[in-house]
């Protein structure tokens, strides 16, 4: 069972958990992206049990009538045992939320895993005309390359500012360089792109760019944050403009806490002062 201290950043240990939290969402108008938590396996049989759990999740997603779309993780399907491993259940993925009208965003992992990501997005997106979206980090320096690649792709692209401790050969290591490549990510696509935009960031400097880019251009966009993290922002967002929250669930959401708690001193407060009883 989850403890009260870590159920502010995760949904419950089962599917049904998580989609009563996005039933909640929903009644406030805000839209959730659903995770099972999990990353580098290295053993089929986990790989393909995960699998399964996203396809029975669309299902459960498809029957219930809920504002939501799921997101899976290269490495937690695939990536670290092939990547014909990793195509083979993704596609099954997206063919299962194909038929049902569930979008399937894939998350990025650090740089090792970028190329094949990219190249399943590609395919899957033109195959099926969109219906996927995948992340892209603007702390790595091949990040705009990539994004002129994926301008005329037909899915999404969420951009984030990257979580991963990557070499400084490939990536930006300071916040203000981060920042600014950031914000020249947001620029181009919202020029270029057509088939909509994902703004996953907490900053609200970033997020009050997205929106006067979103005057300037009328590109559509999405705003994007974690459960947990500026969740008062996130509703009142939601009365203007289209927001989901990053709904993470499963056994595995220890570690997944843990990262939660200390990333922004205001969470870490927050889970000491559970913690204590103050």
């Amino acid at each position: 069972m989850i403890p009260p201290v870590a159920s502010r950043f995760v949904a419950g240990e089962g599917p049904a958990g998580a989609l009563e939290h996005v039933r909640q969402l929903n009644g406030r108008d805000v839209k959730a992206i659903v995770n099972l938590l999990g990353e580098h396996y290295d053993d089929r049989e986990d790989v393909d049990a995960d699998a399964r759990e996203y396809r029975e999740l669309v299902e459960d997603i498809a029957r219930s009538d809920l504002e939501a779309t799921i997101s899976v993780k290269p490495t937690q399907i695939g990536l670290d045992l092939g990547e014909r491993v990793f195509r083979e259940n993704l596609e099954e993925i997206v063919e299962t939320a194909a038929d049902r009208g569930v979008f399937v965003w894939i998350d990025m992992e650090d740089h090792t895993t970028t190329d094949a990501t990219l190249d399943a997005y590609e395919d899957l997106a033109r195959e099926h005309g969109g219906g996927v979206g995948v992340c892209v980090q603007a702390n790595l320096k091949r990040t705009r390359g990539d994004v002129e690649r994926l301008a005329d792709v037909p899915g999404k692209v969420r951009f984030v500012k990257g979580a991963y401790d990557e070499p400084p050969e490939i990536a930006y290591t300071d916040g203000a360089a981060v920042n600014r490549e950031y914000e020249a990510l947001l620029e181009f696509a919202f020029e270029q792109f057509e088939d909509g935009i994902a703004v996953g960031s907490h900053d609200p400097a970033m997020i009050e760019r997205a929106i006067e880019l979103h005057g300037e251009h009328g590109t559509d966009f999405e705003i994007q944050m974690l459960m947990g993290v500026r969740n008062d922002a996130q509703f009142e967002l939601a009365e203007e403009y289209e927001v989901y929250q990053y709904v993470p669930y499963g056994a595995r959401w220890k570690s997944y806490f843990y990262r939660r708690a200390m990333e922004r001193k205001e969470n870490l407060r927050f889970a000491l002062r559970a913690v204590l009883g103050r």
